[in-house]
């Protein structure tokens, strides 16, 4: 074997053991991955439909700045997961995502009316484009960012137990 040979294959092996000492196997990577993706489309028909939703407000809040809020909160969790999928990170991308499924599901089939200072968010269709894509994108986000959660937790390398004399 050449000197760049084992030089090469040295720096390989390097390579393999800071991913699993960092606890990042190849399933975690493309969890976090599809997420990112699931949340890029869930944030690019929040940041596409929000002019529509800009009527609906109460003296505080419009619905299309909640629309651009998600958004933009969907796109830092996003970059957030591919940079580092830690088990907070997941934790907060499991939080974005259900809250989102979970409003757009409320939202259609129950008129809760104005809270606080959100408007009135009820729309008891799912004609509006993007609705169903978002809705669908935000579901599937929830389920891998959950998978993603637990998988985190399981790999993340333990401290060892400190022995006391």
């Amino acid at each position: 074997m050449t000197e760049h040979a084992t030089s090469e294959s040295t720096e390989r092996g390097r390579r393999a053991g800071r991913l699993v000492r960092s606890g990042i196997g190849g399933w975690q990577r493309a969890l976090a991955v599809a997420t990112a993706v699931l949340l890029g489309i869930d944030a690019y028909v929040h940041l596409r439909d929000a002019h529509f939703y800009d009527s609906l407000t109460t003296s505080t809040l419009s619905e299309g700045t909640l629309f651009r809020a998600q958004a933009i909160v969907a796109i830092l969790v996003a970059v957030a997961l591919l940079v580092r999928p830690h088990p907070v990170v997941w934790a907060v991308a499991v939080l974005v995502a259900a809250s989102a499924v979970g409003a757009v599901l409320l939202y259609t089939y129950v008129d809760v009316g104005p809270l606080g200072p959100l408007p009135d968010l009820y729309e008891p269709t799912w004609v509006p484009a993007g609705k169903v894509t978002s809705a669908i994108a935000e579901g599937l986000a929830t389920l891998l960012a959950i998978t993603g959660l637990v998988l985190s937790v399981r790999t993340r390398p333990r401290a060892a137990p400190q022995i006391q004399h």
